[in-house]
């Protein structure tokens, strides 16, 4: 049964120019042969888009569909990765290997440490090189002294030269720097 296409109901006459309660009663009323902008948007373009958007989509959903496939099936073959370890088994890691009785090794680690500090014995039998208990080493130091490095010789004042104050700090020399290695009691050449 077919329906008979209705008469056009025409929206109510605009009223004149200026004569709205609002800005927005303004478009209330469409004007005769109005429609939407065929300068704007192509329609045809929108539908070819659309068409080739849902034909990729389907294209790739079946291109992954056959790669989870592929990929299934490489699973499940049973050929080994390693040929030489078809005959092993997994194995698993070693366990963890803790200290029995952690408290006792460390009484002992001390006892060993202390006997090297307090006991004589030697370092390197062949080379003649001993350890000395710590308080036996320090009274060594106090009555030999400690070893000191030589002063370096001054060279005697030139007598032409101009007498130089005692308080004067020493003559820089251009590029010359204190060494980082000596505590400055050196200097050496540093680019700038």
């Amino acid at each position: 049964m077919a329906h008979a296409p209705q008469p056009h109901t025409p929206l109510p006459a605009a009223p004149g120019h200026g004569h709205h309660a609002s800005a927005e009663d303004e478009y209330l009323f469409q004007p005769k042969g109005a429609g939407h902008e065929h300068s704007d948007a192509s329609v045809w373009i929108i539908v070819k888009f659309g068409l080739w958007l849902a034909i990729s989509a389907v294209v790739i959903s079946g291109g992954m569909g056959l790669l989870y496939g592929l990929f299934v099936k490489q699973s499940e073959e049973t050929t080994a990765e390693y040929p030489l370890a078809v005959g092993q088994e997994h194995r698993l890691p070693a366990g963890a290997r803790l200290q029995q009785f952690p408290v006792n090794e460390h009484v002992e680690f001390r006892r060993r440490e202390e006997d090297v500090l307090q006991k004589y014995g030697w370092v390197d039998k062949e080379t003649g090189v001993v350890r000395m208990p710590i308080a036996d080493a320090m009274k060594q130091a106090v009555e030999r002294g400690l070893p000191a490095r030589a002063p370096q010789p001054v060279a005697p004042p030139d007598p032409a030269a101009a007498p130089v104050p005692q308080d004067a700090a020493p003559a820089q020399t251009p590029g010359m720097m204190p060494a980082d290695s000596s505590s400055g009691r050196t200097m050496e050449r540093r680019r700038q």
